[in-house]
């Protein structure tokens, strides 16, 4: 969804709403602006949306080339999430998150005062306590009169939680790159080179990236893995590199709007949300 046009540090900027709502209970499990609509985006989101309110069983989603992005493909393979697409040209299929969008509209973005927006940060933290305080505290008649949070609580026995994947989230996030190892134990990404363990020469391997710093922090081989860590190639060295026949490896795998917007008259229930979800965790807006 289209959001406002700010004024941020890297000029002015538009933004986009990305949004995860509890099906049954219309509980948002996260939303927030983000500067794109892209894979990396969503995926960020997702991570945020598991981490407040659980696993989800299905995940039903746009047709569009973000959502269909082998990386977002991947996390929910490893997540154990079935992905389903919308059928293209069926609105029918979105109308819960279209009447999201429209309650958003009148109620937060008609009483937002963007010239107290001074980043990106600031936004979402007004967001977040809007629909803590305000969106998941409403009666809803489609929801025979109870809250999204209050209809949502009654489905937490049926919550899969992360469990012990929790402690491996970060690493279920990062993206897989497939490569070709040559020869002498190394391989390319982005321009560089990587030595990964030698006895995996000639195989096909996946990189692990940590996307949002483009660092290859492991290697997996085809099963998914681990195979130890991806060095940058020490030229010098692997010139003297011995060279031999390994011996068995253990596969077993390792857990690892402009600013110039005159403001609203009379109480703005945005800033007054705002207000109240922090007034005593300050914190929280960092």
């Amino acid at each position: 969804m289209h959001g406002p046009t700010l004024s941020l540090k890297t000029g002015r900027c538009k933004l986009f709403l990305v949004s995860l709502m509890d099906d049954a209970s219309r509980l948002l499990a996260h939303s927030a602006f983000c500067t794109n609509e892209t894979a990396l985006a969503i995926e960020g989101i997702l991570k945020q949306a598991v981490l407040k309110r659980g696993l989800p069983k299905k995940l039903v989603v746009d047709n569009g080339a973000a959502y269909r992005a082998a990386t977002l493909q991947g996390i929910c393979a490893r997540l154990d999430i079935r992905l389903i697409y919308c059928r293209p040209y069926a609105p029918e299929g979105k109308g819960k998150l279209e009447r999201w969008h429209r309650t958003f509209r009148d109620q937060f973005l008609s009483e937002l005062e963007v010239s107290r927006i001074h980043d990106l940060a600031d936004l979402n933290a007004r967001l977040w306590a809007w629909l803590e305080q305000v969106y998941h505290r409403t009666v809803h008649s489609s929801l025979d009169d109870k809250t999204p949070l209050a209809r949502f609580q009654q489905d937490l026995a049926q919550i899969r939680q992360l469990g012990q994947k929790a402690a491996q989230l970060d690493a279920i996030f990062y993206h897989r790159v497939k490569r070709k190892v040559r020869k002498d134990g190394s391989v390319s990404y982005q321009g560089r080179d990587f030595e990964v363990p030698y006895e995996l020469s000639g195989k096909t391997v996946r990189l692990v990236v940590d996307p949002h710093l483009q660092q290859v922090v492991g290697v997996e081989d085809e099963d998914g893995n681990s195979r130890g860590a991806a060095t940058p190639l020490d030229a010098l060295a692997n010139c003297h590199r011995r060279r031999r026949k390994p011996e068995a490896v253990n596969t077993s795998t390792t857990t690892s709007a402009t600013n110039t917007t005159p403001a609203a008259a009379g109480p703005n229930l945005v800033e007054l949300a705002f207000e109240q979800h922090y007034a005593n965790t300050p914190e929280e807006k960092a």
